[in-house]
């Protein structure tokens, strides 16, 4: 598949030819629409774009009702609601979030007006982008900006704008973003190889900045087998600890249909002879189990890497998501390509949104299978063009219609998206040291349409039995979205720790009315897995995630066992008066960053470890009591 921030053309795409009369003009001042303060880390300015360069411009249109998306959401997620359940049909998705007539009429006009020919001028088939391949000299006639080539350290090209783009005022409302822009950079994936500290990979895609791998913080510590360790759970979180701290003894009887997947990212893949020595110990009838490959933008499977550094979070994930389901549910492995990331795998559900970022080629598109739960352990921070980081977080409210449930690892470095990496007073991405005091929230944990979840960790010479804490050992994301607002469904709980425990810092370091994140926890450190043949111990919210994905899994095979629907996007419950007491409350420990102490974990939700960590058994009953 094609990044589409890359220069290419259109070849084999889907498309019909906007043929309108010819506009009169129409004059419009304009406004800046998209703007961004720094260029992504690993990436420089390398020369000005040659003004005779073929740029493929995308013009994402507004979609239609979007502003009803929360209403839609809560009539089939509200325990309240008389349709909760009631998940909305892909099509039934597609029709209401079409694009209008106007907004495609607005484009049309003001492309024709400012030079281009109606005849080069086309329309995806669902509406929804306005595509039109032009100079460099075109572009940036029409966006009223310069364009520049930039290059990564890994030798990566892209061509963008330097610092934002214009649209006429009448335009701008009728515009998501425009691509190739501001829209590329690189994801870093931040974990740890045995023996050694935290390292860091990249890999070039069209974004809005870094990605990172929210997992395995604490260094690998090599231990005795199963037979010979003999120490508690304090030291060495297996399965079996897990499932008591969470009273997690679940049989699966709908596995064949029920569905589950994990994402994994590029190279990123696990080992099969770590999964057998690890199902050994602590699942012995799932040696020889493997996750079921789903291959999206060219995504391939490698269960012989040796490869430490690309084994370990692919290894967290399935041998503790597959350890806890055990062997009669399937397990899929949505294995990303390498330059790929959450648009890939929403085109890979949906051919349209392939068609939408320009991705016709690859045999994945739309062709994907969708998984009631999803887990997902690798996001980036909120920089970058909000337009982008609001139309990322709308698709997956989009899927949770139909429904899918999103469970995302908050991440590692408290309240910054990455180690050491905060916000400038004007929302540039810096180094603490370096005056960067603003707290750094991740994406996409802050996006209210997935269930975020933080860690937790049992202290030192306690048991399952015993309260745990916030980890001691790294800060658990979570704090407040600059982007999202707080939906109201969480206005209670967040409001009650705003009023009561938040810290004295002021509003230039954290938005106080933002969307707060972490939604729950789980634990995430000192977890047992299995790497290069060798038994140890790691942590990180990658564990977290799987985790609670596996309960909420478990949570959907009751529900089709008794002819009742997936629970999709769960957030408007778990913060209801219905679910009140399921969790297990968190008020020890804190997630410190940003040269500060961070927030710390209080009674109710905090942006520590939400709402805590959850007690199955209670969960389990309270959806089985809705329809």
């Amino acid at each position: 598949m094609i990044s589409f921030s890359l220069v290419v053309g259109f070849a084999g795409a889907i498309f019909s030819v906007l043929a309108f009369p010819s506009p009169s003009p129409q004059l419009s001042r304009r406004v800046l629409h998209e703007s961004r303060h720094d260029v992504p880390t690993g990436w420089t300015l390398h020369k000005r774009a040659d003004p005779d360069a073929t740029l493929p411009l995308s013009i994402a249109l507004v979609q239609s009702n979007l502003h009803n998306l929360d209403d839609y959401l809560l009539d089939v997620a509200d325990p309240e609601s008389p349709n909760y359940g009631k998940l909305w049909t892909p099509e039934m998705v597609a029709e209401t979030f079409r694009p209008s007539k106007e907004s495609v009429d607005v484009v049309h006009s003001w492309l024709s007006t400012d030079g281009v020919h109606p005849n080069r001028i086309q329309l995806s088939d669902n509406g929804a982008f306005v595509r039109v391949n032009v100079s460099v000299t075109e572009a940036e006639r029409l966006l009223g900006t310069e364009y520049y080539v930039y290059e990564h350290s890994d030798g990566t090209i892209r061509y963008g704008c330097q610092h934002g783009y214009h649209l006429p005022e009448h335009v701008s409302r009728h515009v998501d973003f425009v691509t190739p822009t501001l829209h590329f950079g690189t994801f870093t994936a931040s974990y740890i190889q045995p023996g050694r500290s935290a390292l860091s990979k990249r890999s070039s895609h069209a974004s809005t900045g870094a990605k990172h791998r929210a997992s395995l913080k604490e260094t690998f510590k090599a231990i005795g087998t199963k037979a010979s360790s003999g120490v508690g759970c304090d030291q060495e979180v297996t399965l079996d600890c897990i499932r008591q701290l969470y009273s997690f003894d679940y049989n699966i009887v709908a596995g064949s249909k029920n569905t589950v997947g994990v994402m994994e990212l590029g190279q990123e893949n696990y080992n099969g002879n770590d999964l057998d020595v690890f199902f050994k110990s602590y699942a012995p009838d799932q040696v020889g189990d493997r996750p079921k490959l789903v291959s999206v933008d060219g995504g391939s499977e490698n269960s012989g890497q040796t490869n430490e550094d690309l084994t370990g979070e692919s290894n967290l994930d399935f041998m503790l998501l597959m350890g806890l389901l055990g062997k009669k549910q399937p397990v899929s492995l949505y294995q990303i390509g390498s330059d790929g990331f959450f648009d890939e795998l929403f085109a890979g559900f949906d051919r349209q949104y392939c068609q939408d970022i320009g991705e016709t080629s690859d045999s994945s598109c739309g062709n994907v299978a969708k998984s009631n739960v999803i887990s997902i352990s690798y996001g980036s921070g909120e920089s970058g063009p909000s337009y982008y980081l609001q139309r990322t977080c709308n698709e997956m409210g989009k899927l949770a219609l139909a429904g899918i449930t999103f469970v995302y690892a908050s991440g590692d470095d408290g309240v910054s998206a990455f180690t050491d990496q905060c916000l400038s007073a004007n929302g540039t991405v810096v180094s603490s040291g370096d005056g960067g005091n603003r707290f750094f929230p991740d994406f996409p944990g802050t996006c209210p349409y997935l269930t975020a979840v933080g860690a937790t960790e049992i202290k030192p010479g306690a048991s399952t039995s015993d309260p745990e804490r916030a980890p001691a050992g790294y800060g658990s994301g979570g704090g407040f979205s600059n982007v999202f607002p707080r939906p109201s469904w969480q206005a209670r709980a967040v409001n009650a720790y705003l009023s009561k425990y938040a810290p004295s810092y002021g509003m230039d370091v954290y938005n106080r009315s933002g969307r707060g994140y972490p939604d729950v926890a789980a634990n995430g450190a000192n977890i047992v897995i299995v790497a290069d043949g060798q038994p140890g111990t790691t942590g990180g919210t990658s564990a977290s995630a799987p985790i609670f994905a596996a309960m909420i899994t478990a949570v959907n095979d009751a529900r089709i066992a008794a002819g009742k629907s997936p629970v999709g996007w769960i957030n408007p419950a778990l913060y209801s008066s219905t679910f009140a007491n399921i969790f297990n409350d968190i008020t020890d420990g804190n997630n410190p960053g940003c040269g500060t102490q961070g927030f710390a974990a209080s009674p109710g939700w905090d942006p520590v470890t939400g709402l805590g960590t959850v007690n199955f058994p209670r969960m389990l009953s309270r959806f089985m009591a809705l329809p």
